[in-house]
């Protein structure tokens, strides 16, 4: 069920934006790729990421797409692409699938996850 809601989704913003559907597909692969055993939940009109604990999500808007992080507050940003000023979370935001290479995308999921695994210890 779950894997017929997140390719729900995926087809909904491909109606919207051709390019925010290749960058959320984008931003999936690297998810699956880089971090271990990951699961998917649809949420809040995102995908969650999950590996032990949820650390991290991808939401398409209609101009961009944004990975935010749970404990994105706790990161240190050592590439200077967070954004947000709220209590907890953080997001990168992105234009195009270049900017997930671009952004360092995966050094902040890793991040994330990191801030995360430490909050809930």
């Amino acid at each position: 069920m779950a894997k017929n809601s997140v390719q729900s989704l995926l087809e909904d913003t491909r109606l919207v934006s051709e390019q925010n559907y290749e960058v959320v597909k984008a931003v999936r692969a690297l998810v699956k790729k880089t971090m271990e055993s990951t699961s998917e939940e649809i949420k809040y009109g995102g995908i969650l990421f999950t590996s032990g604990v949820q650390f991290a999500g991808v939401f398409a808007y209609k101009t961009h797409v944004t990975v935010e992080f749970r404990n994105g507050a706790k990161i240190i940003d050592p590439f200077g692409f967070l954004e947000g000023t709220g209590k907890g979370r953080r997001h990168v935001k992105l234009m195009s699938v270049a900017q997930i290479k671009d952004k360092k995308l995966a050094a902040y999921l890793s991040l994330a996850l990191q801030a995360t695994q430490q909050d809930n210890a």
